[in-house]
């Protein structure tokens, strides 16, 4: 960076990005930016290791649009991917957004709106667009739709299980709250453990309709699924020793066929869930619509109880 250039005056709004190989998702994103009707914001961006040239994208942006790149020489994880963003984040609103997602020419406003009275954390859901995959027509838009039902219902002491990628507090908030915690260093639970810990210091947290966007999924097949589930499995370990156990809900099962079933998946390793979910791939379009949907709900909550059961295969994969 231009050391010699003039700085900025201070943004009514920070959007921080965390990105990892996001060169072809982040120009998107930065199209949707540039159609906001709130013009006080700028975008910080962390490559968290530049593994695609994405450092080459963002030095041309920056000239365009009110960038900040942070460039991470090696992989540190998304916590301190989103450390490093919200330090250099100038805003009095700070937005965490992740890379891929297509947010509405409001979506800034929507974000601004929410903190401008008593302190509290905004929640905007996520509408996952998924490719035309075997996986989404039997499992992937059905409980896309049936989640953010759910969260929407949820009472006001549940919000925070739903904090994730597409959310916002004051600059005080988050100083009084603190940083991510970077002992979530694979996939999975560092933002509800940083919502879990907003909520338990008095804040409350709604919902914000107007800043619920796309988001262009990345879990587009029962494998890719399956892994992830396995590392939140492993994640809400940390979670749990953290917090006390019981904080993230049962992890008992019951003694049900299903229960049971899953159970038994669970003893498996994610590299054995995996060739079983890359096989179901190709099988799901000539099951009946039903039994598709439940071999694949049958291998992914396997893989999250299997996660909490064999973590140290997390380290191995990654």
């Amino acid at each position: 960076m231009n050391t010699h250039e003039e700085p900025r005056p201070a943004p009514r709004v920070s959007i921080v990005v965390p990105s990892r190989g996001g060169v072809e998702r982040l120009p998107k994103l930065f199209e949707c930016l540039r159609a906001q009707t709130e013009p006080s914001w700028e975008v910080v961006v962390v490559v968290d290791g530049d593994i695609d040239d994405t450092a080459d994208l963002l030095e041309r942006v920056r000239h365009e649009l009110p960038v900040t790149p942070i460039v991470f020489p090696e992989n540190r994880g998304r916590s301190a991917a989103l450390n490093a963003g919200f330090a250099a984040a100038r805003g009095e609103v700070l937005v965490r957004c992740d890379d891929d997602l297509r947010p509405d020419p409001g979506y800034v406003a929507a974000h601004l709106a929410q903190h401008t009275g008593e302190p509290r954390g905004a929640i905007g859901l996520v509408r996952n667009i998924y490719p035309e995959t075997a996986y989404a027509r039997a499992y992937g838009l059905e409980r896309d739709t049936r989640f953010r039902e759910e969260a929407y219902h949820a009472t006001p002491e549940r919000r925070w299980r739903y904090w994730g990628g597409n959310v916002s507090v004051t600059r005080e908030t988050y100083d009084r709250v603190g940083p991510y915690d970077t002992n979530f260093r694979a996939y999975g639970w560092e933002d509800v453990d940083w919502g879990y810990r907003l909520y338990a210091s008095g804040t409350p947290v709604d919902f914000a309709f107007d800043a619920e966007t796309d988001h262009w999924i990345a879990a587009t097949t029962t494998e890719s699924r399956v892994r992830r589930a396995f590392y939140s499995g492993a994640a809400r370990l940390t979670f749990d020793a953290k917090h006390g156990a019981g904080v993230s809900g049962s992890t008992a099962r019951g003694t049900g066929l299903w229960d049971r079933l899953v159970t038994h998946q669970a003893q498996r390793s994610l590299a054995d869930l995996s060739r079983s979910a890359a096989k179901l791939d190709t099988a799901l379009d000539r099951m009946p619509r039903w039994l598709a949907e439940k071999r694949v709900s049958l291998l992914v909550e396997a893989a999250a109880v299997s996660g909490l059961l064999h973590p140290e295969q997390v380290a191995n994969d990654v």
